[in-house]
């Protein structure tokens, strides 16, 4: 007799599945694509994310015009400088050698409680939503000048997120506390798991973020070992959603966060459950985008330990080439709205929800079966 000490059970990416067309096709000029957090209702299920070299007030601007949403870090340099310009420069220009030392620099200034303010307001000034984020250690306090100040969304987003947490602190964070006492929806991340994501709607939450590890700038999964392929950790916290939804009657949005490198990824996302994606590489390719052509993650400057890189990924397109088109490029990271709508013509889904009934197959050959050609 063999006794086994653990159970292993396999996880998926994007790259070890597939979508099945559906009995039913529709002409993708007839989908509807919106996404709704409280409120806010936006009309492609694409969303910034929380990084320095995305999210600007000008880029927020830039994407709420072509019908998205970006969030902005509370806890960068947006919220470090007066003028983050030169800060920015530094991170850019700063060979492969120095650049973790850099960043690390660049983000030991101090935040400045002002600029918090300074910048939910100059966003609400140019008549986009402002949807910010913050870490749980700074949630009460931040969240609180932020909202006061305008915002209409607030983000508590970490590496990973749940609803009970052991500190030394007296009181820790205690979301369904938060929520109370903020008037706008809070979104939780990041979590990957059935029994965290439905402990976390359980206390209130607007929004749920996942994925932990699989941002191109991101290297907890080489640090710390952790982390779960995005498209079962989208189907386990979908499946906590559908459950909660029945339990309680109030539907709780999933967004996946990170992974998402082309059109196909973005289509795989949300057939496995989600309601919007978070994306940062892709968009940070953009014309528009702060970083120049560069990329870094949100935990890329920690003091202790990074669990981030900077890396270089170029200026391909304007910001509405790569979520629209028109596009040369035949490898599915432009016009990523397009390549969504396509594949909801070929499963027969009228609307995002529609999308999660498609279904999914192991598809370990997907990217190598008859490519010999695009492969050599």
């Amino acid at each position: 007799m063999t006794s086994q000490f653990k159970n292993i059970r396999p996880a998926y990416g994007f790259d070890e599945v597939s979508i099945v067309p559906g009995q039913i096709t529709v002409n993708p000029e007839l989908v509807n694509t919106d996404f709704s957090i409280g409120d806010i209702r936006i009309s492609i299920p694409i969303i910034a994310s929380a990084m320095d070299a995305v999210s600007s007030p000008s880029f927020i601007k830039c994407i709420d015009e072509l019908g998205g949403l970006a969030v902005m870090n509370l806890e960068g340099v947006q919220s470090r400088y007066d003028d983050p310009t030169d800060a920015l420069h530094r991170i850019v220009s700063a060979g492969p050698s120095e650049s973790a030392t850099v960043l690390q620099d660049v983000y030991s200034v101090p935040i400045n409680e002002n600029l918090i303010g300074d910048r939910v307001n100059e966003i609400k000034n140019s008549g986009t939503n402002c949807v910010v984020s913050i870490t749980p250690i700074n949630a009460k306090k931040f969240s609180q000048i932020a909202v006061e100040a305008g915002a209409d969304v607030i983000v508590v987003q970490s590496t990973v997120t749940t609803a009970r947490h052991n500190s030394k602190s007296v009181t820790g964070l205690v979301f369904s506390d938060l929520i109370e006492k903020l008037s706008v929806p809070v979104v939780v991340g990041n979590c990957v798991t059935y029994d965290a994501a439905l402990e976390l709607m359980e206390t209130g939450i607007s929004g749920l973020i996942v994925g932990v590890g699989p941002g191109a700038a991101c290297t907890t999964r080489e640090v710390t070992g952790v982390g779960v392929p995005q498209v079962t950790a989208t189907v386990d916290c979908a499946s906590a959603r559908e459950n909660y939804f029945k339990q309680s009657g109030r539907y709780v949005p999933i967004i996946t966060d990170g992974g998402i490198r082309t059109g196909g990824d973005l289509c795989k996302a949300i057939v496995s459950g989600a309601d919007a994606v978070m994306i940062g590489t892709p968009l940070v390719q953009s014309e528009e985008a702060p970083g120049k052509g560069y990329n870094w993650g949100m935990a890329s400057p920690h003091p202790d330990l990074p669990r981030g890189t900077r890396v270089e990924v170029g200026i391909t397109a304007a910001l509405k080439q790569i979520l629209f088109g028109p596009t040369s490029m035949n490898n599915g990271t432009q016009n990523l709205v397009g390549a969504l709508k396509a594949c909801m013509g070929m499963v027969g889904a009228l609307d995002i929800k529609e999308m999660h009934t498609a279904e999914l197959v192991l598809a370990p050959s997907i990217k190598t079966e008859g490519k010999f050609f695009q492969l050599r």
